[in-house]
């Protein structure tokens, strides 16, 4: 019986992390295919205005804008599926629970066998 409870909480950790990953590449192919649009849709814009060139509207600010302040949220969601999550995940909490418990152990083992 607890066999079985241990493997659906297996089952249940791995189908979170499986969404979490497939949730950030949602966002991220959202990111790149809206930024094209609003992209192309501001350069455009700048090159109807007053017959400016190709050059000139890609050297504008505003067709990168977009790309770079989502980008950081994009970024930041990369970092709590692949990086930052791993450091303070509950994984991480129950390892470190685990670790001090097993110091403590050894700590009282050394005081028994004095």
């Amino acid at each position: 019986m607890e066999n079985k409870y241990i493997e659906e909480q297996r089952y249940l950790k791995a189908k979170k992390r499986v969404d979490n990953i497939k949730g950030f590449y949602v966002h991220f192919i959202v990111y790149i295919v809206v930024n094209i649009l609003i992209s192309s849709i501001i350069i455009a814009g700048i090159m109807s205005d007053n017959g400016n060139n190709f050059a000139k509207a890609i050297g504008n600010f505003g067709v990168y804008s977009t790309w770079i302040f989502w980008g950081i949220g994009v970024f930041f969601h990369w970092l709590g599926v692949f990086g930052f999550g791993n450091i303070v995940s509950k994984d991480w909490e129950d390892r470190k629970i685990k670790e001090l418990m097993e110091k403590e152990k050894q700590k009282e083992r050394k005081m028994l066998n004095r």
